[in-house]
């Protein structure tokens, strides 16, 4: 079956309150993707957000980001009221996302409500964190330990606390109850929003496509939880840390800064803790879209302490072995691999061998490091059927963005690879949106600033920077029935409603 779905952040959905979340505004792109003849909606990553605001550096792997969790809904519920929401003050002045803002006064929204609870839990609650505890005990503990000590990282705890000392444990279980139940309250509201949210999206026949980043953060419950599985020192600091060498994005490479995995050891334990993961996320989207693929090929190992990427080396991941797991344990899945970037012969044989779908990027089919038009795989007409292509992705500027930027000599090498005579530059992104739809490609996925032909302001992010990205936000008055319609047809007409 041919797809089209569209890329939306939850952060960038319309909503009161300053971000996106799971409020009724959610609902209503759910009934606007219906309307416009998709069936995916791809989201980032759902996970906690420390400094930097990044949804792929997360406190954990598992947790999900509670500035989600609709206010709305706790009002309805009696623990919160309409003005203390409003006296927030959560929304920032240019419209976008102001993530210290949430910190600062959602979260004390989030603990008044839970306040209100006095602790009370129902069975649904209960059920809830039985079934998670696997995860949420720890990550819980963790979140309440950093708070008592003014949110240090992990890194910088005493080393009774770093270690998980049996004794200094259980005096922080004691100790920190209340805190830790807070945490686990947040994760229940978030789980039981996002399952109404999917549920409905399900029923309307979208299905959701998740992100899952191939690191965690070094200041996370995970490597708290289980150092063994990271490549540390004795100390627990980073040995290497990942990134990428340099390319288009950035002279200097990107320094991530995550901790790499020792995969020897997940290997010994059957990989055990990425089954895990994956399960974990299939309970939580219909396909999961695997960040940085070519990692699981090789990585980019960067010497711990280093100014930029530029000095790394490639080290061997475990390829197939990883997968195999992954497959005997959970069956055949759902699962597109990003394999962009540095991509070599053996990167591709992995994704063929893993029979996931790759990523084709429209973007990429003019950029000069990708070849000629008899080479480069990113040009629509050499989309094999077993892919997923895009415009471009959060990475990417917009495709309005992307061709204010072309040289007229490139404008009109890309209208001669349409067969139309050149035009305006709003002629050539609607031209190419319809080129991509009409490629072999099974699913195809626009960014919905794509279709709003929003410039450079809607960019989600911007590699190797840092203070502006993760930002962008729908007002909500874009989500008109014309915009459906067009979008439908679009849909229509490329074989994909």
């Amino acid at each position: 079956m041919r797809e089209a779905g569209i890329l939306l952040p939850i952060f960038s959905l319309p909503s009161r309150y300053g971000i996106g979340c799971f409020s009724k505004e959610a609902y209503r792109f759910v009934d606007f993707l219906a309307e416009s003849g998709q069936r995916l909606w791809q989201i980032l990553p759902m996970g906690v957000t420390g400094v930097g605001d990044s949804p792929y550096q997360s406190f954990s792997a598992f947790a999900g980001n509670p500035y989600f969790i609709d206010l709305e809904a706790l009002c309805r519920e009696g623990l919160l009221t309409a003005e203390e929401c409003e006296s927030a003050a959560l929304e920032s002045e240019d419209g976008g996302v102001d993530y210290e803002k949430q910190y600062l006064h959602r979260l004390p929204l989030l603990r008044l409500a839970f306040d209100r609870t006095g602790g009370q839990k129902n069975e649904e609650q209960r059920r809830f964190e039985r079934e998670a505890a696997w995860w949420l005990a720890d990550y819980a503990l963790f979140m309440a330990i950093k708070k008592s000590l003014g949110g240090l990282p992990v890194s910088e705890w005493r080393e009774d606390l770093r270690r998980r000392d049996s004794e200094a444990m259980e005096e922080s279980r004691r100790a920190l109850r209340a805190e830790v139940e807070f945490h686990q309250f947040l994760q229940f509201h978030f789980w039981k929003q996002w399952r109404a949210l999917k549920e409905y999206a399900n029923a309307k026949g979208i299905r959701i496509v998740g992100d899952l980043p191939i690191y965690v953060s070094a200041d996370s419950a995970d490597v708290w939880v289980r150092p063994d599985l990271f490549l540390l020192d004795a100390q627990g600091a980073p040995i290497a840390v990942a990134g990428c060498p340099p390319d288009g994005f950035s002279p200097d490479g990107q320094l991530w800064g995550n901790p790499l995995y020792r995969w020897d050891t997940h290997r010994e334990e059957g990989y055990s803790w990425w089954i895990s993961r994956l399960r974990h996320a299939f309970s939580l989207y219909d396909v999961v879209r695997i960040d940085h693929f070519r990692g699981f090929d090789s990585y980019y190992a960067v010497t711990f302490g280093a100014k930029d990427a530029r000095n790394g080396r490639w080290e061997r991941g475990p390829s197939m072995a990883l997968f195999d797991a992954v497959e005997r344990a959970l069956g055949k899945r759902d699962i597109i691999a990003e394999d962009l970037g540095y991509v070599t012969e053996s990167v591709r044989r992995l994704v063929e061998d893993s029979g996931f779908a790759g990523m084709k990027i429209l973007q990429f089919g003019w950029e000069e490091s990708e070849g000629d038009e008899t080479t480069n795989e990113h040009l629509p007409h050499r989309y094999e059927a077993h892919c997923a292509a895009y415009t471009g992705t959060h990475d990417n500027p917009t495709l309005s963005e992307w061709i204010s930027m072309l040289s007229q000599e490139k404008k009109r090498e890309i209208w001669r690879y349409l067969g139309a005579p050149c035009d305006s530059d709003e002629a050539l992104r609607e031209r190419l949106l319809t080129c991509l739809l009409h490629s072999r490609a099974r699913r195809c996925i626009v960014p919905l600033q794509d279709y709003l032909g929003v410039g450079g302001e809607g960019r989600i992010n911007r590699p190797a920077t840092t203070g502006r990205n993760w930002r962008w936000r729908l007002r909500g008055t874009e989500l008109c029935e014309g915009l459906a319609q067009r979008i439908a047809a679009l849909a229509e007409a490329s074989g994909r409603k």
